[in-house]
């Protein structure tokens, strides 16, 4: 087994690191102080973005990219290292148009879109002219069981009408989000499979009827650019605006959080590395009693056990994006159940221990650490909750014990 990295995706890693410490590093301050006051601060984006894209340092994450699409073309085992490297500053993936939610629209649109979609939606989002929306989530449905959606989609000739409430829209306020992929129940019949009864639908958010009524907290922490609750009120958009065919709506949601999965792994793992990093400059410059904290027992097995929770994390997605790429994304349907719940809350653990290290100040906005536990709490629920995660897990190790009657 060869646990190396290619020589192109290290290179990649080297150039992706002397950017983030050259450029993205030191707009982290500015950035953070526009988004605390509630603005999205474009005028420090945007620069960024077109330097990342005159470096070749762009969609690095879809691997079927086309001859005339902008970015490099990389497998999910070669992408999880660069995802690593973002994720060590929260809002960086969006330098590189490699953030979410607009990561998954690419991926199904780029499976799924027909010509005139691409030609509208995927390739400016693409070129990162324009951000995006997934619709899925609603407050009035358990999460864990997406057949009980109720937002409807219904025909009308050529036109489509959605009704209905979603929540947890991530980017809805963003300056330059056009369009929301909002998931609906497009068969209404009771007795239809119920896996086969949603479509997906390409919804302009300028498009009347759509209101967004609140952007939502993650544990009290607001984002400028919003995981909002929306409204749609009789909203109709064209039926060429479906996306796929109709039904097949759980299949584009398959396609789509697969890779994203790995995606938030990574990032999640990079955000650990951060955090003990400061774990370990705190403890080895902070006196307590006469000694630096490094030097007491108790902290270092913290940074011990941090330092091997995250190394084997790590080795659990990369072969969990080495299967994806090998056999497919629905061959590894159980590993990335299984690193999606052994990331979030191994990222809850080690957050935990660094503010602890850091004392009443970790607590506080004058380090990373209390919005970055929050972040890894919010991934329990992200993409599907532990539960059903956990269920997939042991009904794929049930079946392999399973004995003829």
């Amino acid at each position: 087994m060869d646990f190396a990295y290619a020589p192109a995706v290290e290179e990649l890693r080297k150039r992706l690191t002397a950017f983030m410490e050259a450029r993205v590093l030191p707009a982290d301050a500015a950035f953070l102080k526009e988004a605390h006051a509630g603005r999205f601060p474009l005028e420090i984006l945007e620069p960024l973005k077109a330097r990342a894209k005159a470096e070749g340092l762009w969609n690095l994450f879809i691997p079927g990219l086309k001859p005339d699409e902008p970015g490099t073309r990389l497998t999910n085992l070669e992408y999880a290292p660069l995802a690593e490297i973002m994720g060590r500053v929260f809002w960086s993936s969006e330098v590189f148009n490699c953030s979410a939610p607009d990561t998954g629209n690419m991926e199904i649109l780029h499976l799924f879109a027909t010509p005139p979609q691409r030609g509208q939606w995927l390739n400016p989002l693409m070129r990162g002219e324009i951000r995006s929306c997934i619709g899925i989530t609603e407050p009035d449905a358990a999460s864990s069981d997406p057949t009980t959606l109720q937002t409807t989609i219904t025909r009308d000739g050529d036109r489509c009408v959605i009704n209905g409430r979603k929540w947890f829209t991530s980017g809805a306020l963003h300056p330059n989000a056009k369009f929301c992929i909002v998931m609906g129940l497009s068969d209404q019949r009771p007795e239809a499979d119920p896996h086969a009864r949603h479509s997906m639908v390409i919804v302009p958010l300028d498009t009347p009827g759509v209101r967004i009524i609140r952007n939502l907290p993650i544990m009290q922490h607001y984002s400028p650019e919003g995981h909002c609750e929306v409204v749609y009120d009789n909203v109709s958009v064209p039926a060429a605006n479906i996306l796929g065919e109709e039904g097949n709506g759980f299949a584009l949601a398959q396609a789509r959080l697969g890779p994203g999965r790995i995606h938030h792994c990574m990032r999640s793992i990079g955000q650990c590395e951060a955090a003990l990093e400061l774990m370990c400059a705190r403890a080895s410059d902070r006196k307590a009693f006469g000694r630096n904290l490094a030097e007491y027992s108790n902290v270092q097995d913290w940074i011990a056990e941090s330092r091997m929770e995250i190394d084997q994390a790590r080795l659990y997605v990369l072969r969990a994006a080495w299967m994806m790429d090998l056999h497919g994304n629905k061959s590894a349907r159980t590993e990335v159940s299984a690193i999606k719940v052994t990331v979030s809350r191994m990222q809850t653990r080690i957050l935990d221990r660094a503010i602890q290290v850091f004392g009443a100040k970790g607590l506080t906005n004058d380090t990373p650490l209390a919005f970055l536990w929050t972040w890894g709490r919010a991934l329990r629920f992200i993409d599907g909750p532990d539960e059903v995660h956990n269920r997939v897990v042991a009904r794929a190790e049930l079946r392999k014990h399973r004995r003829p009657a």
